[in-house]
C-alpha cells in the first residue's frame, strides 16, 4: 500500500497554476507518493496537471468528479482520467436528493450506464461514505428493500465490484458509530483507496485530526487493510486546527514511523 495525500486538505491552495505546482512540490518533499484531486481549480488543465504531478514525482490515483460530468460528459471524463493517469474516479457525496426513502433507488437507475462506461473504459467508479450511508432505511422501490438495511448496503446490492468500488473513509464510519475494522473487512474485495482521516475529542466534542494523532485504533485498521485489496491509503483532513500542511505532515510522518510511506 501506498501512502498519498487527498489534495482536498489543501484545497485553497490548489486554485491557480501558481499556487498547485507550490503546493505539490510541498507535498511531494513530505514523502508523499500518491495524491487524489480534489475540490482544484477548475481552470487547471488535465495535460498541464499530469506534468506537474510527474515533475514531483506524484502519481494521480484517484479524483473526486462532478457528479454531473460523471452523468452527463462521462466520455469525455475517461479521456481526461486517461491524461491523469487516474484509474480512479470518484463521486465525493452522494446528491442531497438522493438521500431519501422515495429517491435512494434513482441513484443505482441513474449511476448504473455511466458505472458500467467507466468498468469498460478498464476504470472503477469510486464511491466515498460519509456518515448518512450507515443510516437505516427501507427503500422504496428497491429490491430486496428491508427496513434495517442500511443505505451502504443497497448501493452494495446494487452495484456490481466492477461498477462501483468504495472510497472507505475511516472517520465519517466512526462518526456513524460503526465499527471501521468490521467494515473494512465487509468491504476488504471494494477497497482499493481508502481514506485515512483520525477523530480526536475535545471539549467541543469530535474533530478531525491528522492520523494516528487523535482516537481511532489505526493498529487495527492498517492490519485489516493489509488483508484487503487496498492499494492506496490516502491522507485527509477536512478541517485543521493547524496548518493544513502541517497536518499532512504530521499524518505522513506518523504513518512512516508505523512502516506506511
Amino acid at each position: 500500500m501506498q501512502t498519498g495525500a487527498q489534495l482536498y486538505t489543501v484545497r485553497a491552495y490548489t486554485q491557480n497554476e501558481k499556487d498547485f505546482q507550490y503546493t505539490i512540490e510541498k507535498v511531494a518533499q513530505m514523502g508523499y507518493k500518491t495524491v487524489q484531486l480534489s475540490a482544484i481549480g477548475k481552470e487547471l488543465k488535465a495535460e498541464w496537471i499530469r506534468k506537474v504531478c510527474d515533475a514531483a514525482g506524484l502519481k494521480i490515483v484517484l479524483t473526486h468528479s462532478d457528479v454531473n460530468r460523471i452523468l452527463n460528459d462521462t466520455d469525455k471524463l475517461i479521456e481526461e482520467h486517461d491524461i491523469l493517469g487516474a484509474s480512479y474516479i470518484g463521486i465525493g457525496a452522494m446528491p442531497d436528493k438522493y438521500r431519501t426513502p422515495e429517491w435512494l433507488y434513482h441513484f443505482a437507475d441513474d449511476f448504473s450506464k455511466p458505472a458500467q462506461k467507466i468498468a469498460d473504459a478498464g476504470k472503477l467508479l469510486m464511491y466515498h461514505n460519509h456518515d448518512f450511508e450507515f443510516r437505516k432505511v427501507l427503500a422504496e422501490g428497491a429490491p430486496n428493500a428491508a427496513a434495517d438495511k442500511y443505505i451502504i448496503e443497497y448501493l452494495l446490492d446494487w452495484f456490481s465490484p466492477r461498477e462501483l468500488g468504495f472510497t472507505l473513509d475511516t472517520f465519517w464510519v466512526q462518526a456513524a458509530g460503526a465499527d471501521v475494522c468490521q467494515w473494512v473487512r465487509r468491504l476488504k474485495d471494494r477497497i482499493p483507496c481508502v481514506h485515512l482521516k483520525d477523530m480526536e475529542m475535545t471539549q467541543n466534542g469530535p474533530v478531525m485530526a491528522p492520523v494516528m494523532a487523535g482516537n481511532l485504533n489505526f493498529e487495527g485498521i492498517l492490519k485489516e487493510l493489509e488483508d484487503s485489496c487496498c492499494k492506496y491509503l490516502l491522507v485527509e483532513q477536512d478541517v485543521c486546527r493547524t496548518s493544513p500542511f502541517e497536518c499532512l505532515k504530521l499524518s505522513y510522518d506518523n504513518l512512516a514511523k508505523a512502516g506506511y510511506r
